[in-house]
């Protein structure tokens, strides 16, 4: 729960209460922020130091002289504050990888990586996936480029369901550029490596279609092993993308796939994130100021500016109760309530209060 600060009370002589600090909650490039009851994207941060208001503050309310008047001088009526925003949120964290490695597990992305940057992923012999992506930075063999290189952990058949870990780490092949597929030409528990192949593009496809719209390269890893050797002979004979055969335990081929990447990425739009519009202001007379419905015979009233209404006045006052039903009247509710047959003595429901209604 985050929790901004309330601000102080006015003071004497016109004096205005201090506002509230704000609560800042920090949270990584890649993040999007969700209303959790609606579904609505409320921010998404792709660059370091975007800020986005996800909750906003009430105002103040009004103390006696702001109500003052050439004919009321001296009025005995303030306001309350008005109620902050409150909302469920859902953050959602997209890794920001400039080249997403894709393939199944046992595939080598974990070594590959480790090969191409810094990165020095846990790595074992065991046919298991990554369990939390990994990311490194590459640099090009005559240091003046460099790029993110993230290691998504491996896709199985039906990922795009949800199998295995597949939505827990699909998400983040969405924010690369380029799409390295990585295939284990050295594969021995009869799968053939060209259905791998395209068995990734379908999970990548049925997924998100637009996923396999960006640049591709395939490494075709383990050519180490002589039978892989001959797998991925076969294996360029297949495919119309730009395909490198590399092993990533021995470093044969990982430079050229390394200037290859890099000249694919000078090639690769980058994403147009959409922005996030977060103050989208609404006319004060297009809001429908309440609406009524009847229970079991009480008629009541919702709205947020007629319950904003309500909160914000002290109703220890006669003053601000006259007020609150000049306001009330000039919004229409009487004559809706009266178009909705309501008789004298009827009970009218705003919020937790209970008002009789009188002609």
């Amino acid at each position: 729960h985050f929790k901004a600060q309330r601000g102080v009370h006015g003071m004497g002589k016109n004096m205005h209460g201090a506002w509230g600090e704000d609560t800042v909650a920090r949270v990584p490039v890649g993040t999007i922020v969700y209303d959790d009851d609606t579904g609505e994207v409320i921010a998404d941060f792709t660059e370091h130091g975007q800020e986005a208001l996800i909750a906003k503050g009430g105002r103040g309310g009004r103390g006696n002289s702001r109500f003052a008047n050439s004919i009321h001088k001296a009025p005995n009526m303030h306001e309350n504050g008005e109620p902050g925003q409150e909302r469920y949120i859902r953050l959602e964290l997209k890794l920001l990888g400039d080249v997403g490695l894709v393939g199944f597990p046992n595939a080598g992305k974990s070594t590959l990586i480790s090969r191409l940057s810094a990165a020095r992923p846990k790595i074992a012999d065991y046919p298991f996936t990554t369990l939390i992506p990994n990311l490194g930075v590459m640099v090009s063999r005559d240091k003046a480029e460099s790029c993110v290189i993230a290691d998504i952990p491996g896709l199985i058949e039906g990922a795009h369901e949800g199998a295995g870990l597949g939505h827990d780490f699909l998400r983040h092949i969405e924010r690369t550029r380029l799409l390295l597929f990585v295939l284990d030409c050295a594969e021995t528990d009869g799968r053939d490596v060209l259905d791998d192949y395209n068995t990734l593009r379908q999970e990548l496809e049925r997924y998100n279609p637009k996923m396999l719209e960006r640049p591709q390269l395939i490494a075709a890893n383990k050519l180490d092993v002589p039978e892989a050797v001959k797998r991925f002979a076969a294996l360029k004979q297949s495919v119309t993308e730009d395909i490198y055969g590399i092993s990533a335990v021995t470093g044969e081929g990982i430079e050229p796939l390394r200037d290859a990447v890099f000249a694919k990425l000078r090639e690769a739009p980058r994403q147009s994130i959409p922005v996030i519009d977060e103050t989208v202001v609404r006319k004060f007379e297009e809001e429908e100021p309440f609406s009524i419905v009847i229970e079991n015979g009480v008629y009541v009233v919702t709205g947020k500016r007629i319950e904003n209404l309500l909160i914000m006045t002290n109703l220890n006052e006669d003053e601000s109760l006259q007020r609150f039903q000049r306001t009330t009247e000039r919004m229409g509710l009487d004559q809706a309530l009266r178009d909705r047959g309501i008789k004298a003595g009827d009970t009218v429901r705003i919020l937790d209060m209970e008002f009789e209604y009188s002609d």
